[in-house]
């Protein structure tokens, strides 16, 4: 299923789609497509023409799935859907190991879990989430092929119809939001004499920013810091003399 959306104060449209295996990255890299949302591992499979058209804009935190695969497997049969990675990745495994025998990869469209029970492979190599179907077919993960998560991707080249500024505000705007998810406000006083210390402890994700304040031993400091570390940074704070120490949310930024 599929939406076609106008976002608000945009002109152009965006496409909600469901596409099958690399298509993302096909529509990106040589169609009218100028931003998608695909896996890094999906850039990948899709070939070096294609790979080294696109740019991984920004990490998008999330889709972190992981493709497993065994080592000791070079030169029997794997079962994937993603035949071109798993591939060139045994391929490089045989030439380290100075293994005699090609790997046999074995294309699957679906169910590759099932592979290693019906006797068509000795391996498979797949997404994984949960692990639960994986578990359930009475496998494990020896090794880790790729690690990926879900990439805002663009071509290194834009397309002749491109509006490059429109592309840009849309990442500037998603980006922005990203930042807002992982960081938080935090203001406080400080005594000059420990300014340095303080500094250290929240150097802000680019840089802080120091205020004088009436009382001419003391400074204002604001800064960006990690949501996952407030607590410990407070404490640190407290440690070196700081007071009035907020947190404040971040609906939105740019950075």
């Amino acid at each position: 299923m599929s939406q076609l959306l106008r976002p608000e104060n945009l002109k152009d449209r965006l496409l909600f789609a469901i596409p099958k295996k690399a298509d993302i990255p096909h529509f990106v890299a040589n169609g009218d497509v100028d931003l998608g949302i695909t896996g890094h591992d999906m850039v990948q499979e899709a070939g070096p023409a294609i790979s080294d058209a696109i740019q991984e804009e920004l990490a998008l935190g999330f889709g972190n799935e992981t493709i497993k695969t065994v080592e000791d497997l070079v030169g029997k049969k794997i079962a994937t859907s993603f035949d071109h990675l798993s591939a060139k990745y045994f391929r490089e495994l045989e030439e380290k190991t100075g293994s005699q025998k090609q790997t046999e990869i074995a294309y699957l469209n679906g169910s590759v879990e099932t592979a290693c029970a019906l006797g068509l492979a000795d391996g498979i190599v797949d997404l994984v989430e949960s692990g639960e179907t994986m578990r359930a077919c009475g496998l494990k993960p020896i090794a880790t092929l790729l690690a990926s998560e879900a990439k805002l991707i663009k071509p290194k080249t834009p397309h002749a119809r491109s509006n490059t500024a429109l592309i840009s505000l849309i990442t500037a705007r998603i980006r922005g939001v990203i930042a807002a998810s992982k960081y938080v406000l935090c203001q406080y006083n400080i005594p000059k004499v420990n300014l340095q210390k303080a500094l250290a402890i929240t150097p802000g994700r680019r840089a802080a920013t120091v205020s004088t304040l009436e009382e001419s031993d003391w400074n204002a400091v604001s800064s960006m810091v990690s949501r996952d570390e407030v607590a410990t940074i407070m404490d640190k704070l407290e440690d070196v003399g700081a007071s009035d120490i907020l947190i404040l949310s971040i609906d939105n930024c740019r950075v």
